[in-house]
């Protein structure tokens, strides 16, 4: 009952926070749209983001939390709060000496970059919210203490103080600094860092009332900092490969326009709602599902295990990638035309959703894959696959971005994500078969086609109620009113259509999917 009460806590305040950040990107498309001035925060903002997965919330959690879980429970609070100082103070000094360094280098750079230029945008910015991965990577070790002891509720509630000093500071704050875009965005810089503090303010009563408040030591030289630096590694070399990633193709975005971050970022927003919903926390539950499995030698169980929850993922995946492909356009409309986000800046985020799209599915299959293998206590082979997918993504990016008309190469540089990340899971997947067997992928790539088809019955309703619902005044797309009727038309529609047509179809992958015992 613990376990579940604390993670209703935790759903709660994640969904919150997702949802209030939903809410942060479409203010944000309202007062800066596609401008070089957000895409330019865009960019900026990836660095102390890199960091924090890095050496907050990502891999030095990961490590920490099982090693100070122990020595909580073996050897007592006073050696577990000397554990986190140590940990804490470490950490402070190596990001503090990264910040300095990287403050200097970016203040050099200003002095050679030419004004106007989108390096010249990127700089300043950076430089602003550089210290705020200082304090994020300090929240992340409060709140790994805070759930090593069972409190979730402040730790899961913090990141929703981030999501609402930024809104704040976009009404507040923003309007007093200039009356462009490439002026107001300072706010925005500054509010980010302040966030950060008031993050890591927030942590302070809660370790102080359970008594577990870390004392800065620098008492380096002990077992458990070796054992948690062992366990670091390799994590944060996983890790770093997908963050190193996303910022290549950040930059590269900036190279293909001074619009392509802005727009990818706002299209990457709407992908990753339903997958956070869905995929990760299937992938969540997975993980310790396979572990178990594993630890008693049931193979067959793991794959049988793996084989429905790709069923699963079929049916609903595939259909909402077909569903975001083809109401791309309604859906940014609806979601984030107002003020500065004008036609052109709808067009462009548009077509970066139909072919990140795709990407919905199979983003969702590799988070299914990655835990067989962490179950299974292989680690190795994921980093291999994630390194191979890096070069992959970096050669298909200057590609695409050369090749490309203008107005397309930040699509084709979401394509190649997509692309990429498909190539990675079909590396997987044929390790994993040699590795532990086949979860049946003949019977799952004969359901594929079937779920595909039953999509593409739901984009031709779709497609033609659209065509049908255009003059009427009720459907318009001259209000607010009138595109959210007609894209919830559209919807209900077309999940109607893929229903009749799951079950005429579908209907042996449907009872596959119910059944409770192992084939």
């Amino acid at each position: 009952m613990r376990i579940f009460r604390n993670a209703i806590t935790v759903s709660f305040f994640t969904g919150l926070s997702r949802t209030l950040g939903f809410v942060r990107e479409m203010v944000m498309a309202h007062y800066f749209g596609t401008s070089l001035a957000k895409s330019a925060f865009d960019v900026a903002f990836r660095i102390p983001n890199l960091f924090r997965s890095l050496f907050g919330e990502g891999a030095l959690s990961a490590a920490f939390v099982p090693v100070f879980a122990e020595a909580l429970a073996k050897e007592g609070r006073d050696k577990a709060n000397r554990l986190a100082g140590q940990v804490l103070t470490m950490l402070a000094f190596f990001l503090i000496l990264i910040t300095a360094a990287g403050t200097v280098i970016i203040t050099i750079s200003m002095h050679y970059a030419t004004e106007g230029t989108r390096l010249a945008a990127v700089l300043p910015l950076m430089r602003i919210m550089l210290p705020y991965m200082v304090f994020i990577c300090l929240v992340a070790l409060g709140m790994g203490i805070l759930n090593a002891i069972g409190h979730f509720a402040v730790s899961a509630a913090t990141p929703l103080l981030l999501n609402a000093v930024w809104i704040a500071a976009v009404y507040l704050l923003c309007p007093r600094l200039g009356d462009t875009p490439a002026e107001r965005i300072y706010g925005v810089a500054w509010a980010i860092l302040l966030a950060g503090v008031l993050q890591l303010a927030m942590q302070v009563p809660a370790l102080l009332r359970l008594r577990v408040m870390p004392r800065p030591s620098f008492a380096w030289n002990d077992k458990r900092i070796r054992e948690i630096l062992m366990l670091f590694g390799p994590v944060a070399l996983g890790m770093g490969v997908y963050q190193v990633n996303v910022l290549s193709d950040s930059v590269i975005a900036l190279w293909a326009g001074s619009w392509a971050p802005a727009a990818l970022t706002y299209a990457e927003r709407l992908i990753y709602l339903p997958l956070g919903i869905f995929a990760t926390a299937l992938g969540t539950v997975l993980l310790p599902a396979f572990s178990r499995l594993a630890a008693d030698n049931q193979a067959n169980a793991i794959l049988h295990t793996l084989a429905r929850s790709l069923r699963g993922l079929m049916l609903v995946m595939v259909p909402a990638s077909a569903g975001l492909m083809i109401l791309a356009d309604p859906i940014v409309q609806l979601v984030y035309q107002s003020g500065e986000f004008g036609d052109q800046s709808r067009i462009l985020t548009a077509r970066a959703l139909v072919f990140y799209a795709p990407g919905l599915a199979v983003f969702s299959l590799y988070k299914m894959l990655v835990p067989a293998f962490y179950a299974i206590k292989d680690t190795r082979t994921p980093l291999r696959a994630g390194l191979l997918a890096v070069g992959l993504n970096f050669v298909l990016n200057i590609l695409l971005v050369v090749t490309l008309p203008t107005y397309y190469k930040h699509a084709g540089l979401a394509m190649a994500t997509v692309v990429t990340s498909a190539v990675n899971s079909v590396v997987l997947a044929v390790v994993l078969t040699r590795r532990i067997g086949t979860p049946g992928w003949p019977a799952l790539g004969a359901s594929l086609l079937k779920v595909l088809g039953c999509s593409l019955l739901m984009v031709g309703a779709i497609h033609l109620l659209l065509d049908w619902m255009a003059p009427l005044p009720l459907f318009s797309t001259a209000t607010k009113t009138g595109q959210g009727a007609r894209l919830a038309a559209a919807m209900l529609a077309g999940g109607a259509v893929y229903a009749a047509s799951v079950l005429i179809f579908c209907r042996r992958e449907v009872r596959l999917l119910r059944q409770r015992n192992v084939d």
